[in-house]
């Protein structure tokens, strides 16, 4: 059972529910891979015929999860290997993808900041802005805001998990306030403002994510799929330019969906400053290990951002560019600031240093995993074409032929699939597909591409859609008909509006 600083996340009909899925799941996925492998599937390789069926059995696992979802993704590669589709080294060599380094190192950094509680300083001091403290709409907005700032740089689930015991303080601050004036013996989860700030907890860190490469694993999946199967890059710099605005956008539109669909019981407060300023009195001032942590993440950050500077200055072929991006390429910067963790000392003569090999142990290994077989996966259903195949029978099926009708469609198919499975996994399964997609159809394939990578992102109506939305479920504050009302507004008015930023932001930076 999914389960958050050892808070219950999902009731027991769920949890049976999901027992029931993955016992299912656990049969049907060979099931399925042996009923495609002895299908007629026209005109293709025996290689690419045995591919279709490994990846069959794969994706009826990652959507029903009856082993970890790394798992099947290494067994997806094993069986590639033992099946003749491609050599081991063919197979394993993107599990070693620079990219695959980016992740680390971002992991790592997030990891250092959390441990260190810089996040948390950040946020309590945002919030005890007074213009901030007399607007249960304020909060809320505010609130937001630095949930999805946070996210643009440290894991969705992460954020939610350190956002979520704020937020839970600062309702039960205001609540007594919202009692005393109604004189209401309504318990305080009950209120429409606990639900508001739970739902903006767990929405908001997943719509920040996408704003930066880092911000969330299907970001760094999409810009490598794009990179490895359509042969353009897209910089740090140059995803920040489009999907910051788009983020924006995003957030105030989430926010006024929020805020209506679960309005306060009152607009105005006085003063209830109380939890928050009680909160910045414990960590005192900023130890050595906050400002290391700072330190290394500025540098990161700089690194990360210098080549769009120079490529504004000097354009996008000019030979600085070009030399900088070969002796410092982002996975570089991420984890040469990564391993200044482990310089930096906060208290040399004891050896103690910003971070430990233990705490880097404890980062997501498994999504570096799933993404390196995401990747080897997607290689090989082009090296076999695979997806060129699939790609001209959809569009034979589908009849769509212009890039944004593909781009609307990859978005919403993106969020679909992310409602029922990880957005990890989601990324993975739909980016190489769409792409092969526009290959085969002659279309620019970076508008649809990136449509599906941030719709994956999406999965807002289920507490099992994402790990925050599960999060703040757990709190007991949000029935399952208010996330799921909300949930479904911003899947359709938050994919209308991936679309329509895309179509607009994409050809100012030159994607269309």
């Amino acid at each position: 059972m999914l389960t958050e600083n050892n808070l219950e996340v999902i009731t027991p009909a769920e949890e049976k529910f999901e027992s029931r899925r993955k016992a299912i799941g656990f049969f049907l996925g060979p099931l399925a891979g042996v009923i495609v492998y002895f299908s007629q599937l026209g005109t293709i390789t025996h290689e690419a015929h045995i591919l279709s069926a490994i990846l069959v059995w794969i994706i009826v696992w990652w959507v029903t999860e009856p082993i970890p979802i790394p798992a099947s993704a290494l067994l997806g590669a094993v069986l590639c290997i033992i099946t003749g589709v491609a050599d081991v080294k063919k197979v394993f060599t993107p599990f070693a993808d620079p990219i695959v380094f980016l992740f680390l190192g971002s992991f790592i950094l997030a990891k250092g900041m959390m441990k260190h509680g810089i996040d948390r300083r950040f946020a309590y001091n945002i919030l005890s802005v007074k213009w901030v403290g007399k607007s249960t709409g304020r909060i809320i907005f505010t609130f937001g805001a630095i949930t999805a700032f946070i996210s643009m740089w440290i894991s969705n689930t992460a954020t939610t998990a350190m956002m979520y015991p704020i937020g839970l303080g600062i309702i039960y601050s205001i609540g007594k306030v919202i009692k005393e004036r109604h004189g209401s013996d309504a318990e305080i989860r009950n209120m429409r403002f606990a639900t508001a700030m739970m739902l903006m907890a767990a929405y908001s860190a997943s719509i920040g994510g996408i704003g930066m490469p880092i911000g969330t694993p299907p970001n760094l999946i999409g810009i490598g799929m794009i990179e490895k199967f359509a042969g353009v890059k897209i910089s740090f710099f140059q995803w920040a330019s489009f999907a910051v605005p788009l983020l924006i956008a995003m957030y105030f539109f989430l926010f006024y969906l929020l805020y209506y669909l679960n309005k306060p019981e009152i607009s105005k407060l006085s003063d209830t400053h109380s939890f928050i300023e009680d909160s910045l009195k414990k960590p005192g001032k900023m130890s050595a290990g906050e400002i290391n942590s700072l330190i290394a993440f500025g540098i990161t950050v700089v690194l990360w951002l210098i080549p769009g500077f120079i490529a504004i200055i000097g354009g996008s072929d000019s030979a600085l560019l070009k030399s900088y991006n070969n002796y410092i390429p982002e996975s570089a910067a991420a984890l040469l600031g990564a391993l200044l963790l482990f310089i930096l000392p906060v208290n040399f003569k004891k050896r103690l240093f910003t971070i430990e090999w233990k705490d880097a142990a404890s980062i997501d290994w498994g999504t570096l995993i799933l993404f390196g077989g995401g990747l080897s996966l997607g290689n090989l259903m082009f090296e076999t074409k695979l997806a060129e195949s699939i790609g001209h029978s959809l569009i034979n099926f589908s009849g769509v032929s212009t890039v944004w009708s593909i781009t609307l469609i990859a978005i919403f198919i993106a969020i679909i699939v992310s409602e029922a499975t990880s957005n990890t996994a989601s990324a993975n399964m739909i980016v190489p597909v769409i792409i092969s997609i526009c290959i085969a159809g002659n279309v620019n394939p970076l508008p649809p591409a990136i449509g599906a990578t941030l719709g994956a992102s999406w999965g807002f109506m289920l507490p099992v859609s994402t790990a925050p939305n599960a999060i703040v479920y757990g709190s007991k504050m949000v029935p399952i008909v208010k996330m799921m009302r909300s949930g479904i507004f911003f899947d359709i008015g938050g994919g209308l509006l991936i679309w329509l930023g895309l179509r607009i932001l994409l050809p100012l930076v030159g994607f269309a």
